[in-house]
């Protein structure tokens, strides 16, 4: 049987999740990042699944960095990469025999270019 992994487009489920809009609409992102990241860890841990979170330097230009946090991997892209571009790339490589990759997303650009690695699709929803 593969192996789980999510990966999670964080800015994109924080503009669908309606609780993480009130906190962004409020200039919260880092506390909409935060709860975002606890309920997904929550998530994880339930599954049975190892979660990366993948958020682009929109909203916080000159960091790159990854870290582990809530038994996540979180992701902030370098400036000027996209998380979608970063999401893309990592879903094809690591989506193989060994590892069934699902992405979190309700880009439709994004959605097809991962169906196309054979990758699947869970909606931000």
């Amino acid at each position: 049987m593969k192996k789980p992994l999510l990966i999670v487009d964080g800015y994109n489920m924080i503009g669908a999740w309606p609780e993480l809009v009130q906190l962004k609409n409020k200039d919260l992102m880092e506390d909409a990042r935060e709860q975002l990241l606890q309920s997904l860890s929550n998530y994880a841990k339930y599954e049975k699944l190892a979660v990366i979170v993948v958020f682009d330097a929109q909203f916080v230009p000159g960091v790159t960095k990854n870290y582990a946090r809530y038994q996540l991997e979180v992701v902030f892209t370098e400036e000027g990469e996209t998380a979608d571009s970063y999401i893309e790339r990592i879903a094809g490589k690591l989506n193989d025999i060994m590892t069934q990759v699902s992405v979190a997303t309700s880009d439709l650009a994004e959605q097809w270019v991962i169906f196309s690695q054979g990758a699947l699709r869970v909606s931000a929803r």
